[in-house]
């Protein structure tokens, strides 16, 4: 489904992404596992094309110069130069970092915003599938997003995410700042959504909890990817425990 080839990203002179391949098959939940800075969310800005719209408001403002090669192939077509829209046209939507929810909008506005590219029919489809998916959401629709918890708020995020009706899901820090108990639901919900039919790419830094959900994984470290294999692998390597394990 996704195929990414010697990819490397600059801002200014400071490499973001060097030389990164790596590749999604339709179906499987795949893990980035890295620390703060490793190049993580730049990865995932580069494969929504978000990437794109920061270069040309970087180049209108004369701010940071961004550059970016390298092939991204999506169903074995190069859409490296593809607007963020017609990628999530295709099915390729980003659920970003931090949750970044409207906070003064409701909870049922929120998610309507993110179906801004899809028919009615279809809004309201996937309206009732995440209010099956989270039924708390269900219970809290007219409350303003900015009063809600930061596991309610991510429950958010990813419906809002699951709105525009992704192919392939992009998952950037789902656990960030959760409690314990709140990771698990959250990591029950994504299992939830690939038995649904979506793929996805999951980037975090909270390795030992998604480790057991994944069909595969990479390690990446300063831009580049330093390890890969199953689930099971990366659970099962030394260098894995001892630097996001403490053992």
């Amino acid at each position: 489904m996704l195929e990414i080839a010697n990819l490397m990203v600059f801002y200014e002179n400071g490499l973001a992404i060097n030389n990164l391949t790596l590749r999604v098959e339709a179906g499987e939940i795949v893990g980035l596992i890295g620390s703060n800075g490793a190049g993580k969310s730049t990865l995932m800005y580069t494969i929504s094309g978000i990437i794109l719209d920061r270069k040309l408001k970087e180049e209108r403002r004369g701010g940071e110069r961004i550059t970016v090669f390298g092939q991204i192939r999506y169903q074995e077509q190069n859409i490296a130069d593809l607007k963020p829209s017609l990628r999530v046209k295709r099915g390729i939507v980003l659920c970003p970092e931090r949750r970044r929810v409207f906070a003064d909008s409701s909870v049922l506005d929120n998610l309507k915003i993110g179906s801004y590219l899809r028919s009615r029919a279809e809004r309201e489809e996937t309206l009732e599938y995440i209010w099956g998916l989270f039924p708390d959401l269900a219970a809290l629709r007219r409350r303003k997003a900015g009063f809600l918890s930061g596991g309610e708020q991510q429950m958010l995020a990813l419906g809002r995410a699951l709105m525009a009706k992704p192919r392939l899901l992009l998952l950037d820090e789902p656990l960030l700042g959760l409690a314990p108990g709140l990771q698990i639901n959250v990591i029950e919900a994504v299992k939830a959504i690939r038995e649904g039919g979506v793929t996805v790419l999951l980037a975090e830094q909270y390795a030992r909890p998604i480790l057991p959900i994944l069909d595969r994984g990479y390690v990446i470290e300063s831009g580049s990817i330093t390890l890969a294999g199953t689930g099971r692998e990366l659970v099962e390597n030394p260098h894995v425990k001892a630097a996001y394990f403490g053992v």
